[in-house]
């Protein structure tokens, strides 16, 4: 690994570094003047323009050129924009209008994209159900916005029949659609040959959409446990992402392929790849289910230049064996969020990319900051207002000083990132009104003003560049000091034999705050003394975890991101802990078994940490 230290990431930009990456960029300033102000215009007031409406122009400009190449086959954007239709006639004969829900339960196969276009032809709101969801989760996705129509998969059918019955369709048109891979649905309910016999023509509905219409919720779930929310999606987002991605980021035109390994459930899916691709009459390639290991031949087979990924879905690839000509295909240009600095340089060296546009941004956010400069470690900047404001980590609120206003940090700190709310960057907010409420900051810097709290901590590198470094709710504060559990993890994943960590506070009978404790999964045996000395070399002595254990796996969301709840809950207790566990003990040089009788000795405080 070419990344030697996690603390070299942990840095200002210098003004030689912004000059030499600044001149460059100047260069495209003027295309970027230009495509900004048309997205702009297509995008101001009420304009009666959306996805739907996108599409059928793509369709009329480029009906030839492929849209969605899959495993299961192609579809030209002629072909996308007609089954589309024939969906949408098929609602409108069930009564929905502009403003219903529909609800899709569907994998990532052409068919779910042909039912999403099929209702923003007609205003329909999609509730993309998360396919990775069970039980609790998976019932309150389905009830927090009720579908008039629910279609569900065949790939979904036998999980979907077991919560059927908690499932509040009782006023809802229930039906189904045929898995082409499998093609053994037997249901009476099966609609896959009654679209193929609707028309294909376009609706005069589309043209009566406009641009604040929402488009879909998508359901958003953390690392801290808790029920899903619904961010709510409107065409703006959508039609914003068509000229900042594949514009103003990098251009992306009908002779390029996105490939698009997640589910569309996933904001960087639905938000990021699709619309650019669509708009410029490229093609996405998509994938049921991300697979390491076939990354750089589906890159080879589906012709790949763009990538759209996420921090996990790149660390699975950089666990991979090497390939010959891995550096050599037609992959260049990689867009997503959450690479971790450890891989930053030696993934870009590895698959051959030129650039990586990081990014950060949430899907029912106000505003995206991207690496369009192309800094290392960064995730750039944002054209619309923040501020990097100090956080009491203990409280989990923002510090204010003595008038009551928030106290932004200065360069080089690190700070919770809240985002301006106003006309021009709306808030949708969530379908339940009280988590969004709870994501609005009030009366930060004056009385009356409003910003959407990120509940992320990021880095003020300088000239306008920020890079993050963890979710609030995963730092945590050990002697008076604030601790970013990913850059603990960073460090961690340094270490010869650790495959991934996840890091987390746990509490303590005595001590300032929570001590840091770190999950392991290993590929080999650790020489747990020489593990100490690492960490000492590149971690301040307050971050260095005081308890691990070694796991099997870790219980993840869809989107790969670790869930820490139950191993908080859990703690460091070895009557509860089956694992391997281990405590560095004060003033010792080596993790050690943490057995029943150490674990007493630390809740009767007879260690001083």
């Amino acid at each position: 690994m070419e990344e030697k230290s996690v603390m070299q990431d942990q840095r200002t930009i210098t003004f030689t570094e912004f000059i030499t990456k600044f001149i460059p960029f100047t260069i495209r300033i003027p295309y970027i003047l230009y495509h900004g102000i048309k997205g702009l215009n297509m995008i101001s007031g009420k304009k009666n323009i959306s996805w739907g409406l996108l599409l059928e122009k793509t369709a009329e400009k480029y009906p030839n050129n492929i849209a969605i190449k899959s495993h299961e086959g192609t579809l030209t954007y002629k072909e996308l924009n007609e089954k589309a239709n024939k969906f949408a006639h098929f609602l409108k004969s069930k009564n929905i209008v502009k403003g219903d829900t529909v609800t899709l339960c569907i994998d990532t196969r052409p068919e779910l994209l042909v039912l999403y276009c099929g209702c923003t032809k007609i205003g329909a709101v999609c509730s993309l159900i998360n396919v990775n969801q069970r039980g609790d989760s998976l019932i309150h996705s389905f009830n927090l916005n009720k579908g008039k129509v629910v279609v569900i998969g065949e790939e979904c059918y036998s999980f979907f029949k077991e919560v059927e019955s908690k499932v509040d369709i009782e006023n809802s048109y229930l039906c189904f659609i045929r898995d082409s891979l499998t093609n053994q649905l037997k249901d009476k309910n099966d609609i896959t040959e009654l679209l193929s016999k609707m028309p294909e023509t376009n609706l005069p509905d589309t043209r009566q959409i406009t641009v604040h219409d929402p488009v879909a919720y998508i359901y958003t779930s953390g690392t801290t446990g808790g029920l899903p929310k619904a961010a709510v999606i409107t065409n703006i987002r959508l039609l914003s992402g068509t000229f900042w991605w594949g514009r103003i980021v990098t251009p992306i035109t009908q002779k390029h392929t996105v490939y698009v390994p997640l589910p569309f459930f996933h904001t960087n899916a639905i938000n990021i790849a699709w619309p650019p691709a669509v708009y410029g009459g490229a093609a996405i390639a998509i994938r049921r289910k991300f697979s390491a290991s076939s990354f750089v031949n589906d890159v080879k087979i589906f012709g790949a230049t763009h990538f759209v990924y996420i921090g996990e879905v790149c660390r699975y690839l950089m666990a991979q064996p090497d390939i010959p000509g891995q550096d050599q295909t037609t992959l260049k240009y990689v867009i997503g969020n959450g690479l971790r600095s450890d891989i930053w340089k030696s993934f870009k060296k590895r698959y051959g990319i030129k650039k990586i546009f990081e990014f950060y941004g949430a899907a029912e956010g106000v505003g995206v900051f991207t690496n369009i400069m192309n800094f290392e470690y960064c995730v750039g900047m944002c054209l619309t207002p923040w501020a990097l404001v100090k956080y009491d980590v203990v409280n989990d609120c923002i510090e204010r000083d003595a008038n009551g206003n928030a106290i932004k940090v200065r360069y080089g700190e690190i700070g919770l990132l809240i985002m301006q709310i106003s006309k021009k960057t709306p808030f949708a907010g969530y379908t339940d009104k009280k988590k969004t409420e709870e994501k609005i900051v009030r009366d930060a810097f004056k009385k009356g003003d409003t910003w959407f709290n990120t509940g992320d901590i990021l880095r003020n590198m300088g000239y306008g560049q920020l890079q993050f470094v963890d979710r609030s709710g995963d730092t945590f504060r050990w002697k008076g000091e604030n601790v970013a559990a990913m850059e603990v993890e960073k460090a961690l994943d340094l270490f010869p034999g650790i495959q991934s960590s996840a890091v987390y506070g746990v509490s303590m009978p005595s001590g300032d705050g929570k001590a840091g404790m770190a999950a392991i999964i290993k590929d080999k045996n650790i020489d747990l003394k020489a593990l100490v000395k690492h960490l000492r070399s590149v971690l301040p002595k307050y971050a260095i975890p005081l308890f691990i254990r070694f796991v099997d796996d870790f219980e993840r969301t869809a989107t790969h991101k670790i869930k820490k709840t139950k191993l908080k809950n859990e703690g460091y207790n070895p009557v509860n802990i089956k694992n391997d566990l281990y405590v560095l003990l004060p003033e010792k040089d080596s993790y050690v078994p943490l057995t029943e009788s150490i674990y007493n000795q630390i809740m009767n405080n007879k260690y001083k940490f």
